[in-house]
């Protein structure tokens, strides 16, 4: 049984290749088109993952989509009426229920059937099928999906269901997003910036944002909408928002103060209060001691560790691509067990999943420009000594291995890499290589079968999606956040044998297993898919190393004509952003 899910044409668009319920490639759009969240059909994507998979889509039994088109429809119509937006190609067609069928059969050429899941049982079931537990809650949370923007549920060898849900407008999506806004930074992309910035603050506004929702019996709530505006024709806010706080909305790109920190603060608390109140409801009406969870509020991964340390459960899997890329896994995986009710229980490992790059060997690239590099072809213990060596000696790598990671963080596919115990190594990233705000703190991984050393975290972590506190904080400054924690990735031998040996290597000279590591792009770019974008990435960012799975190229060995003509061709420019590029509609 062959199954392909599509998660398309709202953002991030995605497709998942499932092979008798083995999810065999997965991919994004955007590291295709090199446009950040693509919400397009995911044509290249698509023939990427069926060519790694050595299948034709005329193999394909079923395509499973991520959402109900006729439902949302629904929603948008009630959002739009009776000011629908001007009559325009650019504007109706995102009311088309049938486009998603439509482009399905035109783009991608499929003539079979297409069966189309609500979009919240998709989250579900994106997590309970890659948990491998035989039996759990289910809770999901985003800003909206058709009508949904939280649900809670139950899953097992049966199938999954969900019983009770929020719907829209209320949703603790909407809640953090609408402060995410008013901070002036872009909405359903920079929630992660908040969650940044808050460790600088103290909750000083929490009992005035505690008046932006009522928690009420059971899995309820409900946002007071005088202070949100969702028509997409301006910010997600309304002017009573700041009437409330007694603050200014912050414009993009400027100073950020003591203000701004202390109210990202407020709403971080916020959200995790009232996240753990849902689920000690989820917990009380289920009677599991295992949780799935799933859709962008998972990818919080600061409320997450509040969940592990507070909430009621047991055990707790977050799916690793959490927001709607993971949706196409989730689709597939559910059509798949309704059609066959076969179902396995099989624990996700690890993310990579991306289709191994299709272009010719770099090594003619860089013998044709008489670009120098070495060639650790049959010897991947010099490379790894050479590459530690090189970090020891404080030079900053692009690491570039194998097949890609599926979801939004880099974990040791397409990374970049730094010496942990350096303090003026996470300026000099954001500064130059990066582009990005100071604040953000940057992310260790460390080999798992040592992690307790230097972590207080008592599980694996290997999606980076959990925070922990650093045991010695002055020995790992380049890694610790203002409030002492780190957002870990441990890394098991057995799943990445090379990047481990990385680690080990590194240990063996510094005494520490430990990496920094950032996901391999630049500020407002997806992250890198091929060696051509890893090798552009590469010179455009000024790296010290590119380690191109065998091949190795020092920055130093470059021509600089290589420099002129990337500055030419892409110069770098901040990412426009504006408060108003997000639409529910």
């Amino acid at each position: 049984m062959i199954v392909l899910g599509l998660s398309a044409l709202y953002h991030d668009s995605a497709c998942a290749l499932m092979v008798d319920g083995e999810l065999v490639a997965a991919a994004q759009e955007e590291r295709y088109t090199r446009r950040r969240f693509d919400s397009a059909m995911p044509v290249r994507a698509v023939r990427a993952c069926l060519r790694d998979a050595g299948v034709r889509i005329q193999d394909i039994d079923h395509i499973a989509y991520y959402e109900d088109p006729a439902r949302k429809l629904g929603r948008q119509l009630w959002m739009g009426l009776p000011a629908l937006p001007a009559a325009t190609p650019e504007t109706l067609y995102r009311f088309d229920a049938e486009r998603p069928r439509r482009q399905i059969r035109e783009l991608l050429g499929y003539p079979g059937e297409v069966t189309c899941v609500a979009h919240h049982e998709a989250h579900a079931a994106s997590a309970f099928y890659q948990s491998g537990f035989s039996e759990a809650a289910l809770f999901t949370a985003d800003a909206v999906g058709e009508w949904t923007t939280t649900s809670y549920g139950r899953g097992g060898p049966h199938g999954i269901e969900l019983f009770e849900e929020v719907s829209f407008p209320h949703s603790l999506g909407i809640l953090y997003s609408a402060v995410t806004s008013f901070l002036g930074f872009a909405v359903n992309s920079d929630e992660y910036k908040v969650m940044g910035l808050a460790p600088y603050g103290v909750p000083r506004h929490l009992d005035l944002l505690r008046r932006l929702v009522t928690d009420l019996p059971g899995g309820q709530f409900r946002l007071d909408l005088k202070y949100f505006d969702l028509s997409g024709a301006s910010p997600m806010y309304t002017p009573m928002l700041g009437e409330l706080l007694g603050i200014e909305p912050r414009e993009p790109e400027s100073e950020i103060t003591s203000h701004h920190y202390d109210l990202a603060a407020g709403i971080q608390v916020l959200l995790e209060e009232l996240l753990i109140a849902k689920l000690v409801h989820l917990r009380e009406v289920t009677g599991s001691d295992h949780l799935c969870y799933a859709g962008g509020v998972a990818l919080n991964c600061v409320a997450n560790r509040r969940i592990r340390e507070v909430g009621p459960f047991r055990e707790m899997f977050v799916q690793p691509a959490a927001g709607d890329a993971g949706g196409a896994i989730g689709a597939a995986a559910l059509l798949g067990h309704r059609l066959t009710g076969a179902y396995v229980a099989r624990r996700v490992r690890h993310v990579r999943v991306g289709p191994h790059a299709q272009t010719t060997d770099p090594r003619g690239w860089l013998d044709a420009a008489d670009v120098p590099y070495r060639d650790f072809a049959d010897d991947e213990d010099g490379l790894l000594e050479q590459a530690a060596e090189w970090l020891d000696e404080g030079l900053v790598l692009g690491w570039y291995q194998g097949r890609m990671e599926f979801g939004p963080r880099a974990l040791g596919g397409r990374s970049i890499l730094a010496d942990p115990r350096r303090a003026d190594m996470r300026d000099h990233i954001n500064a130059l290589v990066k582009k990005r705000e100071a604040f953000r703190p940057f992310a260790p991984s460390v080999a798992s079968e040592r992690c307790g050393e230097f972590f207080d975290l008592p599980l694996p972590s290997p999606f980076m999606l959990d925070t922990a506190t650093v045991r010695d904080p002055a020995s790992l400054p380049a890694i610790t956040h203002v409030d002492g924690s780190a957002r870990v990735q441990t890394v098991d031998r057995a799943d990445d044998p090379r990047f481990h040996g990385l680690l080990t290597a590194f240990a063996r000279r510094t005494g520490y297993p430990i990496l920094l590591n950032t996901s391999f792009n630049m500020r407002g770019e997806p992250i890198v898919s091929s060696p051509a974008d890893a090798l552009t990435c590469f010179v455009r960012s000024r790296l010290d190393v590119l380690v191109l799975d065998d091949i190795a190229v020092r920055s130093h060995d470059l021509p600089e004509r290589f420099f002129a003509e990337v500055d030419r061709q892409q110069p770098f420019r901040k990412p426009a952003i504006s408060r108003d590029v997000y639409t529910f509609l």
